[in-house]
């Protein structure tokens, strides 16, 4: 599928599937606490400190009062099977080892929980979007968080032991003629 319309609209409904207690790992300036269904129990995590008092502030606003925990998704700071869901846009190109953060995710989730993903991946091999992933890569991960826009990143969500039941594919229209993919999915413990 191609084109952003498509891909938020899709973003927006598998985000609004979420129920419960929520843990959204990379959580930013918290840009999908407007997309969450009423009743979620939020919960953001995210490393950089730098992010913690606008992101309190944007929750709060959104009426959820907990503090966002200071962690890596490699090691979250939550006992197992405590979660309903958890949510990853746009974050596993940045975290240092995303099979262990998928295994952070893994553990956290209860039985049937639900991990809802919104992630660019690589492009295929030999195609002008590569090469260009290739040339913006050693810029992406020194300015844009760690950023890796060559990682495999549906690959690795699908190797990662978590039953993936849903998967839509998407192409981004960005300039100069390239389209960057984008996976949106559900994936299940």
């Amino acid at each position: 599928m191609s084109g952003y319309s498509a891909y938020e609209a899709y973003r927006m409904q598998a985000v609004a599937s979420l129920r419960g207690r929520v843990l959204e790992i990379g959580a930013g300036r918290g840009a999908n606490l407007a997309l969450l269904p009423a009743g979620v129990s939020w919960q953001g995590l995210e490393p950089d400190r730098r992010r913690h008092a606008r992101l309190r502030k944007v929750a709060l606003r959104h009426g959820h009062g907990s503090a966002p925990l200071r962690a890596s998704a490699e090691d979250i700071p939550l006992p197992d099977a405590t979660v309903d869901g958890v949510l990853s846009v746009v974050t596993l190109c940045s975290v240092d080892d995303p099979q262990l953060a998928l295994s952070e995710v893994r553990r956290v989730l209860r039985p049937a929980g639900r991990f809802v993903f919104a992630e660019h991946v690589a492009a295929p091999a030999g195609t002008w979007s590569r090469k260009a992933q290739r040339v913006i890569a050693p810029l992406s991960r020194r300015f844009d968080h760690g950023c890796d826009p060559l990682r495999e990143t549906e690959s690795i969500i699908r190797r990662s032991g978590l039953e993936v039941r849903e998967l839509r594919r998407f192409e981004l229209p960005q300039p100069l003629g390239v389209r960057i993919p984008y996976v949106v999915g559900v994936a299940a413990r």
